[in-house]
């Protein structure tokens, strides 16, 4: 395979990750990681590396279009940021200093849990029964566009949110995967918010994740413009393609799918560490 050959695949490997990752908001790096460490038999490390770049590039693709659709929590995805960076940095350290099976079975893992929390039941419409002092406090309850119109919110749970948010920028910055997962965890199923505003607040969340982990690897020479570049020209029209269907979709057969691929993927991942590839 010549150079030409593996960047256009790489190319359409990323186009498909950035497209699923702005359809359920888990990030196109819970695909991509994977990808280039199984298939295309890439050092994790560097895998990860390209996986923060067009994990930025998934953001900023699929956040502009949320914002404009008045889906995505602006106050409460800058608040949440602040957990999320010191998180990415932290483990973004450890990461340069675990062995490169330990990282491979951990992303299995989390590859393994994302494909479960994927099936999970989703509030889809707003839940206002309880309010929140600390989301009063700091203004955090908004509200999102539904096919009667916009309808107001409440976040709940805010410090549990909080620290599930310093949870998935550790898991970030260990595994360039931008922890979408998590993050939809935090607003979705702990924070109580309707699922669109987790997807898309998510999204506009994790380039700045992405960003403070990846000055991490460049410093230690883990991303490879060579790599990277392929990984994020495929990424970005992905995201923007994702990001427009999903304003209108219903997802739940793409989350069947996904679940199945993630699944194969940890499963392939652990095989190949357990015999050395």
């Amino acid at each position: 395979m010549n150079i030409l050959e593996f960047s256009l695949l790489v190319w359409v490997g990323s186009f498909t990750a950035g497209l699923i990752g702005a359809l359920t908001g888990l990030g196109g790096g819970v695909v991509i990681v994977p990808l280039l460490t199984s298939v295309f038999a890439v050092d994790i490390r560097y895998a990860v590396g390209a996986s923060l770049v067009s994990v930025i590039a998934t953001s900023l693709g699929a956040a502009s279009t949320y914002i404009k659709q008045g889906y995505t929590n602006l106050r409460l995805g800058m608040f949440l940021e602040v957990a999320t960076t010191i998180g990415a940095i932290l483990g973004a350290i450890i990461a340069t200093k675990v062995s490169v099976k330990a990282l491979t079975i951990f992303l299995a893992i989390i590859l393994l849990y994302s494909a479960y929390l994927s099936q999970q039941p989703k509030h889809q419409e707003p839940e206002n029964e309880t309010e929140d002092a600390f989301a009063n406090y700091l203004e955090l309850n908004s509200s999102c566009p539904t096919p009667d119109g916009f309808i107001p919110y409440q976040v709940h749970a805010v410090p549990g949110g909080f620290a599930v948010m310093f949870i998935s920028g550790i898991i970030s910055g260990l595994l360039g995967i931008g922890s979408g997962a998590f993050k939809v965890l935090a607003m979705d199923n702990v924070m109580r918010i309707p699922f669109k505003v987790s997807t898309t607040t998510s999204n506009f969340m994790i380039s700045v994740t992405a960003a403070a982990s990846a000055g991490v690897y460049l410093a230690r020479g883990y991303i490879d413009p060579g790599l990277s570049m392929p990984v994020m020209l495929g990424v970005l029209p992905g995201a923007f393609l994702g990001a427009r269907i999903l304003v209108g979709a219903k997802t739940q057969v793409l989350r069947i799918i996904f679940s199945f691929v993630l699944t194969a993927m940890a499963l392939k991942m652990v095989y190949n560490s357990l015999i050395g590839v």
